[in-house]
């Protein structure tokens, strides 16, 4: 490939409001910073919605109308809405804003999983909220719980929907789930494949680690795939700088990585879309539009969306 997908994951659920005064958390703020970062290149955006009162994760489908609209009026980025939501969600939960809102594409996680955040409280150890500090701390006895079962569910009411998925696999039998659900019916390709690199609890971050889960999805997959990768913390821009450079898409944004270089956090999500810009161009690769993004993901339309 000559153009090269960017997404931008905008806040997500990993990292709490105190560890970063740029990670946006109200709704002109979630809004604000999607809209920048499209206009940085970005084709496609990641969104959790957070609760505006303290940053919380929250997959209350209103806070999510508080930001979305505004998004599809000024800018023609696609939306993708997150099933994950945060690890202490249910699965009725976090599947809500997806099944009312119909985005063009929605991420699903490739299994249940060890998610480990505990670590991050050697670096930040001040908290503004009182419940930051305990969802640090109480992740090192908590399980991101996605069974076969709970992904057939989430598979099969979108359906009628007509929402493509952002399939995220942390380790390589991850993939393996995507082809049993592809083998049964229940995923069409191409499927949208988002390797993650660097979560403890997934696969690691090293080169190696990558050429792996690559030869992998080729195998199972074939053409019937389009391939990108997100590395979490400082692996952010070196993961997508090998991905691009063996023909793949990149993600980036304040949910996997609060920096913008050693020591320096991020003030927007648009410096590392452009960031990364900068090393693709390098690399001789066009960025891709949202339009080019929506025709090789064969994506529905904005049109077809209920926000």
């Amino acid at each position: 490939m000559s153009k090269v997908i960017i997404t931008c994951a905008i806040t997500g659920s990993i990292h709490t409001p105190s560890m970063s005064p740029y990670l946006p958390v109200t709704a002109d703020e979630i809004a604000q910073s999607a809209i920048d970062a499209a206009h940085a290149g970005a084709a496609l955006v990641h969104l959790h919605a957070r609760d505006p009162i303290d940053g919380r994760p929250s997959q209350d489908p209103d806070l999510f109308r508080a930001f979305l609209p505004r998004i599809k009026a000024e800018c023609d980025v696609v939306v993708n809405i997150t099933t994950g939501g945060a690890p202490t969600m249910s699965v009725e939960e976090r599947l809500q804003p997806v099944l009312q809102l119909k985005p063009e594409v929605a991420s699903l996680n490739m299994g249940s999983m060890n998610f480990g955040l505990y670590p991050m409280l050697k670096r930040f150890r001040e908290f503004k909220h009182d419940w930051e500090r305990p969802y640090l701390e109480g992740s090192d006895d908590r399980i991101f719980k996605n069974t076969f079962k709970d992904i057939e569910t989430i598979l099969r009411v979108c359906r009628d929907n007509n929402t493509r998925f952002e399939i995220e696999c942390y380790d390589v039998g991850h993939l393996y789930t995507a082809a049993h659900f592809l083998e049964r019916g229940h995923l069409k390709p191409p499927l949208f494949i988002q390797s993650v690199f660097g979560l403890l609890g997934g696969i690691g971050a090293d080169a190696e680690d990558l050429l792996h889960m690559k030869r992998t999805a080729d195998r199972l997959f074939g053409n019937d795939y389009v391939w990108s990768v997100l590395g979490a913390g400082a692996n952010q821009m070196r993961i997508c700088a090998l991905s691009a450079a063996l023909g793949g898409n990149c993600r980036v944004g304040l949910e996997d990585s609060l920096w913008n270089g050693k020591g320096q956090l991020a003030q927007t999500n648009a410096a590392q879309v452009s960031r990364l810009r900068t090393i693709l161009e390098a690399l001789s690769l066009e960025v891709a539009t949202p339009a080019d993004a929506r025709s090789l993901l064969q994506l529905k339309g904005r049109e077809n969306v209920a926000f």
